[in-house]
């Protein structure tokens, strides 16, 4: 079975590496290098017990504030584009407790398949992409959003998960670096077995290894559109002419959704902007940097060890294809390390990076082939923030319905 996976970020390449596993013949194009898109610079945090959607109803006393703190890391830009409209009705009728509790627990269990996958390829393939598994910590700054997160601490025990909901000080006490925020802490979600990686770094990796088995890339080439004939896609329409194949998978981001409606497929797919920063750390700063990965919903900001240089990222902007980076959103970011890691030693740039996610209203991603398109396209997109957390899952999945399906 021949398969051309549209999209080399890490969802097509974890997709890729699956399908190859399985025995089939792979291609993989993109109009990049690897791991260029939302993959390259994000938050490189490995989420898999901390899934909470972004689509919550505690969005809605939020929202104000978010709109309108002139550092909030929720941005609204309106524009006369129907998807935005109809993504953003959409999010809002998500963010109820019914919605959220079902995502979460979907999540859940798509994040432990990832996780077996992940760490299969990695037991196997030993890729060098700074990996660590240092565990989590969430931290909350009032006790209101602390009571909210032990509730949701408490829906994800039920499914599964091993955390628990610590003081400021046992808080400090595992992660000594935020000692000099504990005042501004009211507490905090332990997971200890959360991870992190370099997505580059991985996507890189996974490139050589799929490249040395045989797979074929083709990077640099612009898919234009998918031509069809009896219900099934032909051949991609690239920059460099025609690629044929029996079976396509979509996972090109954000670009999914132009890309689909040339096969007559709706995507609920809208990007959501974020941003990064990557902080060489001085030499031996080794206490002033955390160990442990942490994320600060105060500023929904996150923040990864990786090896010795520190990636800090977030926000969440509703602004369009806009890849450019905003300097007062690099600035928010350095603010922000500065509060939570006062005493952090840094070396060099920042390495400003912005990226654009591809998110469902819901927070779940697409998988499969869609009603009323192509029977050999199988779309894998729509992973939100979660996409490094969730590819090796959403790539099973995409295996196991390619194994089903019919060749012809």
């Amino acid at each position: 079975m021949d398969v051309c996976v549209l999209g080399a970020g890490i969802v097509g390449l974890a997709t890729a590496y699956e399908l190859d596993r399985l025995g089939m013949s792979v291609t993989v194009v993109d109009r990049d290098t690897a791991g260029s898109g939302a993959t390259g610079g994000n938050g490189a945090q490995l989420s898999y017990s901390y899934v909470q959607p972004l689509a919550d109803p505690s969005i809605w006393l939020q929202l104000p504030k978010l709109m309108l703190w002139p550092d909030s890391p929720l941005k609204l830009r309106p524009q006369w584009d129907p998807q935005q409209w109809r993504w953003g009705l959409a999010f809002m009728q998500a963010c109820n407790a019914p919605t959220s509790a079902d995502t979460t627990a979907r999540l859940l269990a798509l994040a432990a398949s990832s996780r077996a996958g992940f760490d299969l390829m990695r037991e196997v393939e030993k890729p060098d992409c700074d990996y660590s598994s240092t565990g989590k910590l969430v931290l909350y700054p009032t006790a209101a959003s602390f009571a909210a997160a032990q509730r949701q601490l408490a829906l994800q025990s039920k499914l599964g998960s091993q955390q628990a909901a610590i003081t400021p000080q046992a808080c400090c006490d595992l992660e000594p670096a935020l000692d000099g925020y504990a005042p501004q802490i009211a507490g905090a979600i332990h997971t200890p077995s959360e991870c992190a990686v370099d997505g580059l770094k991985l996507c890189r990796e996974l490139e050589r290894i799929l490249r040395a088995r045989g797979v074929k890339f083709v990077l640099g080439n612009t898919v234009n559109a998918l031509a069809q004939r009896q219900g099934r896609v032909t051949a991609a329409h690239t920059s460099e002419g025609p690629l044929e194949a029996d079976h396509f998978v979509l996972a090109m981001g954000p670009q999914s959704v132009a890309m689909a409606r040339t096969a007559g497929i709706r995507l609920p797919v809208y990007p959501i902007k974020g941003y990064s920063i990557t902080l060489d750390l001085a030499q031996g700063s080794d206490h002033s940097a955390p160990r442990i990965n942490v994320t600060d919903m105060a500023r929904k900001v996150v923040f990864a060890r990786l090896g010795n240089r520190l990636r800090v990222a977030g926000m969440a902007e509703l602004v369009g294809h806009n890849p450019h980076i905003r300097p007062p959103a690099i600035a928010s970011l350095l603010r922000s390390t500065r509060t939570v890691l006062p005493g952090l030693a840094l070396s060099g740039s920042e390495h400003p990076w912005a990226g654009l996610r591809p998110a469902t209203p819901t927070g779940l991603p697409i998988v499969g082939v869609q009603p009323g398109g192509p029977g050999n396209l199988v779309v894998n997109t729509g992973h939100g923030a979660l996409g490094l957390t969730l590819a090796f899952g959403t790539a099973r999945q995409v295996g196991q319905q390619l194994l089903r399906a019919p060749l012809h």
